[in-house]
């Protein structure tokens, strides 16, 4: 098979004796696929394929919209971009999906957000959410804090899915006092595909903000179910990613979302209280994650080694991603488990050389109890914090690493307290369990 052309050229395939033109797509294992002018995808077994010709490259048509007016009456919500597939376009010709940033190409995506709001939207970073590291958050949250000097009502963040729920983390310790909602959004599918759920989860997130003057708090704005009807309101701490691909993903962990909303109807129920409010005299304080603070997660499973907690030496935090209600394996009892003893050792001397340790549970739902079995009690003994919490591995990460670069000195007496909202006072997560 003779093949000059790359991605995104328009070609002629010859195929036995078929000629067949489109874009060229990325090349599969076993097809070469070709885009058609009718906008299909078309996939042609590599052993019929003779040559596929260069006929030259599409060049994108970038349309031009009109700038939009304020509208009186309306909030101003700024939308900060730091992922491309909730506002992609598909171009059919090139084949190519193309993020869209501009506040009238937004709102020509969405026109449902022209009579909720006056739109203002610009790009943060556009990066695959797997990719973010702590100076991200810094930058994002001094985009945030930005916006709120500039006096807007609510920001929106546009997010990868991946990793959404330790960005919505981060922002809730980052920004203290914050005095208007910051909504992350993401999509699971992207918007070349009929089932995008987009769309519904940015205009529940500007129509949250526009119709409830009050709450003030990070959370993430998400579909509730599979349908493609209500979205809710999670809190930005204890949610979390369920599914890889499930538009209903995200879920409240050991707590209720704070509010459903059903954009169709024009509707928002709150599902409980308890919100930090909107208020025109509290001073946002930033305080950022240190870049270089390393903060470790080591998940613990049957015949484990001493060496793999020996590798965290020198980490100023490490979060044990425990079985049950918060064990690990560190107990000899017989010979089959000496290792478990020198497991011990290693996490002793990790305690004592300063890293601050702290246990959260693998059942993800629960809290947990180091007190009920022995073992328990060793890790106590040992040094390991975060006895009766029930925060998400990932939320307990990202905390540590907080109090790490704000607070080094406190950060074993503050990581056991709530303090934006990640530490259920009342457990709930059998009712959310059976419910899954």
């Amino acid at each position: 098979m003779q093949n000059m052309a790359k991605p995104g050229e328009r070609v002629k395939i010859i195929a036995g004796k078929e000629e067949i033109e489109g874009v060229l797509m990325p090349e599969e294992k076993e097809f070469v696929v070709v885009k058609l002018d009718t906008g299909y995808n078309m996939g042609i077994d590599k052993k019929r394929v003779k040559e596929i010709k260069p006929l030259g490259k599409k060049k994108e048509k970038r349309a031009e919209f009109p700038k939009e007016k304020p509208k009186k009456g309306l909030p101003t919500i700024v939308i900060l971009h730091t992922g491309g597939t909730i506002a992609s376009k598909v171009d059919y010709e090139t084949g190519a999906v193309t993020p869209r940033f501009e506040p009238e190409e937004i709102t020509a995506m969405f026109p449902e957000l022209k009579n909720i709001a006056n739109i203002k939207s610009r790009l943060v970073a556009n990066m695959l959410s797997e990719n973010m590291r702590f100076g991200h958050y810094n930058l994002l949250a001094k985009e945030v804090e930005k916006e709120v000097k500039a006096g807007v009502d609510g920001i929106i963040v546009t997010h990868g899915t991946d990793t959404l729920h330790y960005t919505s983390a981060a922002l809730s310790f980052m920004l203290q006092d914050l005095p208007i909602p910051v909504l992350i959004v993401g999509a699971q599918r992207s918007s070349d595909r009929g089932s995008s759920d987009a769309a519904l989860n940015l205009i529940s997130a500007a129509f949250f903000i526009a119709a409830n003057k009050k709450f003030a708090e990070v959370a993430v704005c998400m579909h509730e179910n599979t349908e493609d009807e209500n979205c809710i309101i999670l809190p930005g701490t204890k949610c979390r990613k369920m599914h890889s691909s499930r538009r209903d993903a995200f879920q409240a962990i050991n707590t209720e979302p704070w509010a459903r909303v059903t954009y169709s109807k024009k509707k928002v129920d709150l599902l409980r209280t308890g919100f930090k409010k909107v208020s025109s005299t509290k001073k946002l304080k930033l305080l950022p994650m240190k870049e270089d603070v390393k903060v470790g997660i080591i998940y613990c499973y049957p015949n484990m080694y001493a060496e793999q907690f020996k590798a965290y030496s020198g980490y100023a935090g490490l979060i044990i991603d425990g079985t049950g209600l918060g064990h690990a394996p560190i107990m000899e009892i017989d010979k089959f488990t000496k290792e478990n003893a020198k497991i011990l050792k290693e996490l002793e001397s990790l305690i004592k050389k300063g890293t601050v340790t702290v246990m959260t549970t693998q059942t993800i739902f629960g809290e947990v109890d180091m007190n009920i079995y022995a073992p328990g009690r060793t890790l106590q003994e040992a040094g390991v914090l975060g006895n009766y919490c029930d925060m998400t591995t990932e939320t307990a990460y990202i905390k540590l690493a907080w109090l790490l670069s704000n607070y080094p000195k406190k950060a074993k007496e503050m990581i056991g307290q709530d303090l934006v909202g990640e530490i259920s006072k009342r457990l709930e997560y059998e009712k959310e369990f059976v419910k899954r």
